[in-house]
């Protein structure tokens, strides 16, 4: 089947928070300081104010003009909210002042979110709130915990690229090499990536969302070798452990427009010049640093946050 025929059967779903979506940080610091009806009057008083653009806002924005269609569209985004159904009026408003194409959505009233991916059938759940994106990762679904946007991040509505970056190890794979490395050290980890370069790793909590994003980067190919679709991997890992990322990548049919191999290396700087519009990484310490820069989810993981895996050296 083509990828045309098999996004259009089955769409790439997002599902998306309301404060992932957009900036809604000093709301929530009433919600949080002042309480439910302080947030409430607030949120009545500015129902006609048109929201800020959030972390997820822009990746979101690009991939819904990838639609050509609207009847049936490549790609659909849910918008999701524990708000109350009274105060999804002012996302709505901004919804549509901004041009998304973005009709349906859920409102819980408090509620978690997370029985409602599924039933949404979301390939990629996008939050600021750490108990539901724990609970629809746990569930098997992708899911990242946004951080704040970077002040500095430039919304320039003209490009028609989309770049999506993410980390290997825990993320589009699974953490069986990582744990080489934790329990046996660098070396050992060198040694079975060597031995094992042509095995293509087993799959990690993004694969799902990763053969749809390429699926879409194979539609919207406009000349050789060159996609509006731009997939990149900003790995921990080095030569010669880098080998078994590009066969993994070849076996599954996804192939990545940009690796980069960063060793110990921040990663930001990398993802600066790549011009990310959104970078996924389950390592805290990764995320710290690229999160002032591009805007970026983390992966709920296996690791201690405060004992980082980096296999590189």
């Amino acid at each position: 089947m083509k990828a045309e025929d098999e996004l259009t059967a089955s769409p790439l779903r997002i599902g998306i928070s309301t404060r992932a979506l957009f900036d809604l940080e000093e709301e929530h610091n009433v919600f949080e300081g002042q309480g439910v009806d302080a947030y409430i009057e607030l949120q009545r008083t500015r129902e006609n104010e048109r929201l800020k653009p959030g972390a997820g806002f822009q990746v979101v924005e690009r991939l819904l003009k990838l639609n050509n269609d609207s009847q049936t569209p490549y790609v659909e985004v849910i918008l999701l909210s524990r708000n109350a159904p009274d105060l999804s009026l002012r996302a709505f408003k901004s919804i549509d002042e901004f041009g998304l194409n973005i009709k349906l959505g859920s409102f819980t009233s408090g509620r978690s979110l997370a029985p409602f991916v599924p039933a949404w059938d979301i390939d990629l759940f996008l939050s600021n709130d750490p108990s539901d994106v724990r609970s629809v990762a746990n569930a098997g679904t992708a899911a990242a915990l946004l951080r704040e946007p970077p002040e500095n991040v430039s919304y320039d509505r003209n490009e028609e690229e989309v770049r999506i970056a993410f980390d290997g190890d825990a993320v589009v794979f699974s953490p069986e090499s990582d744990e080489v490395y934790k329990n046996q050290g660098l070396e050992a980890f060198f040694q079975h990536e060597r031995e094992n370069a042509q095995n293509p790793m087993s799959a990690g909590p993004f694969y799902g969302f990763l053969k749809k994003l390429s699926m879409l980067r194979e539609i919207n190919i406009y000349k050789p070798r060159v996609s509006k679709v731009r997939i990149g991997i900003v790995t921990a890992r080095n030569a010669p452990a880098h080998e078994r990322v590009i066969y993994t990548l070849r076996a599954w049919g996804t192939p990545a427009d940009e690796a980069h191999f960063v060793g110990p290396n921040a990663k930001g700087p990398i993802l600066e010049a790549m011009g990310a519009h959104i970078f996924f990484d389950d390592q805290k310490k990764h995320i710290d640093s690229a999160a002032t820069i591009v805007p970026s989810g983390q992966v709920p993981g296996p690791h201690d946050n405060e004992n980082p895996i980096i296999p590189a050296g």
